[in-house]
């Protein structure tokens, strides 16, 4: 059983408090990323994914010029580098996410998404696991 420290993504892009939204989409496109995790100074203090760029941005009429905490998500799960890649995955499939932000106490280390697993073959099954589960709660929101 490994560690999350294993396959985890260290160089992280991140967006801070004194950006707005629209900085932050042009960062996701610039990186071609989903989730830009947002920061004051070294601490995390937030996560702003596509989904909330529509959901609490567009689609209630916001500007993009709206400061990041009016889309961002600030109740995060997290995990330390140290978690096993097992309890990693049941995490990010208990609470229906795709990518979990690394922690070492409030400081962002890391990220991992539900590819990392997916292209590591030591972790086909714990992806697939994950995935299935949260596929599962998606098909469940969409009836």
């Amino acid at each position: 059983m490994g560690k999350i420290r294993e396959i985890m993504t260290t160089d992280v892009e991140t967006c801070s408090l004194l950006d707005n939204v629209y900085e932050v989409a042009v960062k996701m496109k610039e990186y071609n990323v989903g989730a830009i995790p947002i920061v004051d100074g070294e601490k995390l203090v937030g996560m702003i994914t596509d989904r909330d760029i529509v959901l609490r941005g567009i689609a209630e009429k916001k500007p993009p010029s709206s400061k990041v905490e009016v889309v961002m998500s600030e109740h995060l799960v997290t995990i330390t580098p140290d978690t096993t890649t097992d309890e990693a995955a049941r995490v990010m499939a208990e609470h229906q996410i795709r990518r979990l932000p690394i922690v070492e106490g409030d400081k962002l280390v890391g990220i991992v998404a539900l590819g990392d697993f997916a292209i590591n073959p030591k972790m086909d099954n714990q992806a697939e696991v994950a995935l299935s589960e949260i596929s599962e709660h998606d098909e469940n929101q969409l009836q």
